[in-house]
């Protein structure tokens, strides 16, 4: 398992910015804009990680902004933390095995999310390409929020 980033939404790009990267110090490494889903994804790393984070894609705070406005209360703004897996079946199977809820199955055998016991939102990656879709996460719903 690898650690890949800590999502954290902001309803202000710039300012997000100014202050992550001028006061604070951290170095964006990435952007990229979706039309389609109107948002913004900015990846900062501590300076001394960039090369690093440059040449894994971590560790990374992905800072999401969403074009339409929304209020981020009740600690909405913290996303989730995100984890690159060797086996995503493997991984969710043991976790459902353990009695761990799989909010978001990998049907594309590539991504899923589970939730902390405090709530907190874990996204699993699969290293590489995606797995070949497989049951039961192939036909299995959402539960729940993730």
């Amino acid at each position: 398992m690898q650690y890949l980033h800590t999502m954290i939404r902001v309803s202000d790009l710039d300012a997000s910015l100014d202050f992550y990267c001028d006061k604070l110090g951290l170095v964006e490494v990435n952007r990229y804009e979706n039309e389609g889903g109107r948002f913004t994804l900015a990846f900062l790393a501590a300076p001394e990680d960039v090369e690093l984070a440059l040449e894994r894609k971590a560790p990374l705070i992905e800072l999401t902004y969403n074009w339409d406005t929304e209020d981020y209360s009740g600690g909405r703004n913290f996303g989730h933390l995100a984890f690159r897996v060797d086996d995503i079946y493997g991984l969710c199977q043991r976790l459902a095995d353990a009695g761990i809820t799989i909010n978001r199955p990998p049907r594309d055998g590539r991504m899923a999310f589970v939730r902390s016991p405090d709530g907190i939102s874990i996204e699993l990656l699969q290293k590489g390409a995606s797995l070949a879709q497989a049951e039961p996460w192939a036909s299995m719903e959402n539960t729940g929020s993730w």
